[in-house]
């Protein structure tokens, strides 16, 4: 059973917390790790969170293991300890952790539910990727599978679990059958979110605990606005 905790002081929504990980629900607009931009990262505010708790001197140990995209919301996994880091990471690797996000697009797919199967190819310059039907030079295999969950008054939830993590990849194989992630300007929406964010969610991680061997499976509630709230 996992146990939510708020934490205000360091405006962090922290999902599941035990000696080895830290569960948070990522706001539309936080960078997981450092970048260009130079702006605060989410690990330096969960480090931040976790040397005030336990007065913690010196550095605080915290390790990265996978990101979302900026605008995008939802579940991010970090390690507490180099233990729990080593083995996550090895879990990513072997794709031991089910993943499941939520998007909603302004199009209903061709099929209730559906595999679908593109060559992604990145473009650093635009930092955007494309779908290909067929492999394409520098392309790297893609699938999803996505179902429909609910039709809203002008919107459709969609379910999607990853088979491979491809920069993207659900902003970019979604736009290519049509089905625009609401607020998603850089794959082809009408009109950006007010926060700047999209309508893409990381709604559900389950796995064994690397070191507890437990049965973990957290879930995180979307943003408040009227769309999300129509889909609860």
């Amino acid at each position: 059973m996992t146990k939510k905790i708020l934490s205000n002081k360091n405006n962090l929504q922290i999902l599941h917390e035990d000696n080895h990980l830290i569960i948070v629900n990522k706001r539309a607009g936080d960078i997981v790790q450092g970048d260009k931009t130079g702006d605060k990262p989410l690990s330096d505010i969960v480090k931040a969170y976790i040397k005030d708790k336990y007065n913690k001197p010196g550095n605080v140990f915290l390790g990265t293991v996978h990101r979302l995209d900026r605008p995008t919301t939802g579940i991010v996994v970090f390690a507490k300890t180099s233990k729990a880091l080593t083995r996550l990471n090895k879990l990513f690797l072997t794709k031991a952790i089910q993943k499941t996000y939520w998007a909603v697009v302004k199009n209903a797919p061709p099929k209730q539910e559906d595999t679908l199967i593109h060559w992604l190819k990145k473009n650093p310059k635009n930092n955007k990727s494309y779908a290909h039907l067929k492999e394409v030079q520098g392309s790297k295999k893609a699938v999803l599978h996505y179902k429909t969950l609910k039709k809203l008054d002008h919107y459709v939830l969609l379910e999607i679990n990853l088979e491979t993590g491809r920069h993207h990849q659900i902003r970019s194989q979604l736009s290519v059958i049509g089905c625009v992630i609401k607020g998603d300007l850089k794959y082809g929406a009408d009109r950006s979110n007010k926060d700047a964010g999209i309508h893409l969610h990381a709604r559900q991680i389950q796995f064994v605990h690397p070191v507890s061997k437990e049965q973990i499976n957290v879930m995180a509630p979307p943003p408040k606005d009227p769309v999300w709230d129509a889909c609860i």
